[in-house]
């Protein structure tokens, strides 16, 4: 393979969607990284990127040379440099040897090959444009003051060594996979830990593909060369309206509260809890986008609406848990169900099964469980629990709403585990023309009554403060990523008071729920463990999972879906 374009920083987020873009355009792209290529290709494949115009080849930008001959590449015509290092709190020298030292090198190696179009450099929106004084280190942080001095730096050598060059200043990068930054900010207003936010700061945002998309197309425009463009989108929200847009879509309480900017800056650390390099981001300052909407709209380039941008990233983050776990691979995201903020996976027009979760878990917990099963599966977080917002409504008609309709009339299998058994089989005696089976997975109204002190209110300030390995030992499971997703979850305003309460009602509810099981017209089936069996006699069909507890679709998944299936 013969490459015509070469990304440094390949396995960063903005280098991944530009190696995505590029591909899909039909050009041949090597990929440069320190490391290997594996999360590059997986990442590209499980988007449906095409790959056979790929190479992924080691380079270091820190060493001159990248450690890449540049007469090995006579189709070379664009270099992009998004590599870099986007951290608070580095040293001055590990900011200087990727953002300064690292752009040099690769402009020096740039100029070097005999076809060189353009070559691409990523700066930034609070850096571009600064001029050429020396930034000051102790003030602005090594981050930002070690992008200034790049962005300087390299046009100064571009222009001594005649290399058309190109700048990209993007604010914010939002998108699946961008965990820092804004993203802190999202974390905290989703646990509840955002008690105030900045009151008169614009920080704009900038979808990932959109800039992608942007980059991939300055070398095809000469009017580019020697151009800085400032990319980000001037209708994003002010900083208060922005997280209350996201806090509305989350289904939490935004911040009651704004303070200046300039008094958060005055205040120490320990009080805001803010990194202080992250401050000169919080500014009233605007920039001079019309050059790059001109060039967006000769491009044929028009970027997400902002809102829709913003929506869609704070599902990706909230479904890849902050960047703590691989998000499912199926549709996800928050939506509107009888007036709750209900995070739903997968598709609610013709699911074949739909996976209820039991306590203290979400629907997460169903993942194992749903890979092994024929047809699209549904599953949502119940009211007020998981990721979901409270409940605004009977859990009976959430339960309904989310049903209501499938197309083609189309009769899942439902499936509860737990506590939520009790909700499927009301839903199941009240629509038996929705559902094609019911399938009751440790059925808690059938088993042993739940510890007395777990329905007590001071249990709620324990579990919220319970860590993973000590949750998983009460569950009497291994810690794994749904332990660790309801440790998380449990941490959440109010969360831990809602599980107390919902095990409270689930046992009062005990014998209402056996009498309508007994009338039950649905074709049911029941799932326990072995070591967590029935109480009571059913007449109903009764597996049962030899070495499992009251959680089998945790430790035997397999054995639970066929089962179900």
């Amino acid at each position: 393979m013969r490459p015509d374009s070469i990304v440094f920083g390949a396995t960063g987020l903005i280098g991944r969607f530009l190696i995505a873009d590029l591909l899909r355009r039909g050009r041949t792209v090597a990929a440069a990284a320190r490391g290997g290529g594996d999360g590059l290709t997986s990442w590209l494949t499980g988007r449906g990127v095409p790959m056979d115009g790929l190479v992924v080849v080691p380079a270091d930008v820190t060493r001159p040379g990248l450690d890449l001959p540049p007469g090995e590449w006579p189709a070379l015509r664009d270099v992009y440099n998004c590599a870099g290092r986007y951290a608070f709190g580095l040293s001055v020298e590990e900011a200087r040897a990727v953002n300064v030292t690292g752009a040099l090198h690769v402009l020096d190696w740039a100029a070097a090959l005999p076809g060189l179009r353009r070559v691409v450099h990523v700066s930034g929106y609070r850096v571009g444009g600064s001029g050429g004084e020396p930034p000051d280190y102790r003030k602005l942080g090594a981050y930002e003051a070690s992008k200034r001095e790049a962005d300087a730096a390299v046009q100064a050598r571009a222009r001594e060594r005649g290399v058309p060059l190109s700048i990209a200043n993007p604010s914010t990068v939002i998108g699946p996979g961008q965990f820092v930054g804004l993203a802190s900010m999202v974390a905290d207003l989703w646990h509840g830990r955002l008690p105030a936010v900045p009151g008169n700061a614009f920080v704009p945002v900038v979808d990932a593909a959109y800039l992608a998309a942007f980059m991939a197309a300055l070398p095809e425009h000469d009017g580019s060369r020697g151009e800085s463009y400032w990319i980000l989108d001037d209708r994003t929200p002010e900083l208060p309206e922005l997280v209350g847009l996201l806090a509305g879509h989350l289904g939490v309480r935004a911040p009651r509260h704004t303070i200046p900017a300039g008094l958060l800056r005055l205040l120490p650390r320990a009080l805001t809890g803010a990194d202080p390099e992250t401050l000169s981001f919080l500014s009233t300052d605007r920039y001079d986008t019309a050059p790059a909407v001109a060039l967006a709209e000769r491009a044929g380039l028009r970027p997400p609406p902002v809102e829709t941008a913003l929506r869609t990233w704070a599902d990706d983050l909230v479904a890849a848990r902050f960047g703590a776990a691989q998000p499912p691979p199926g549709p996800y995201g928050y939506q509107r169900v009888a007036g709750t903020t209900t995070w739903v996976t997968g598709e609610r027009d013709r699911p074949g099964h739909v996976l209820l979760h039991g306590l203290p878990l979400d629907s997460g917990s169903w993942r194992e469980v749903a890979d092994r099963l024929d047809g699209p599966v549904l599953a949502p977080d119940l009211p007020g629990l998981g990721r979901s917002g409270p409940a605004h409504g009977p859990v009976a008609d959430w339960l309904a709403a989310l049903l209501d309709g499938p197309a083609n009339g189309t009769r899942p299998v439902l499936v509860a585990h737990s506590l939520a058994c009790g909700p499927a089989l009301r839903y199941a005696a009240a629509h038996p023309e929705r559902v094609s089976r019911l399938v009751l997975v440790g059925p808690a109204f059938l088993q042993g009554p739940s510890p007395g002190w777990l329905r007590a209110g001071p249990a709620a300030l324990l579990l919220r403060r319970v860590p993973a390995s000590r949750l998983a030992g009460v569950l009497g499971l291994p810690e794994s990523p749904a332990v660790r997703a309801a440790a998380g979850n449990l941490a959440r305003r109010g969360q831990a008071r809602r599980v107390v309460a919902a095990l409270r009602a689930a046992h009062t509810a005990r014998d209402e729920l056996r009498r309508l099981l007994d009338r039950a017209t649905v074709p049911v089936e029941i799932v326990v463990g072995s070591a967590d069996p029935l109480s009571v006699e059913v007449k109903r069909p009764v597996t049962e999972i030899a070495g499992a507890g009251h959680y089998p679709q945790l430790t035997h998944p397999g054995q639970v879906a066929a089962a179900i299936g």
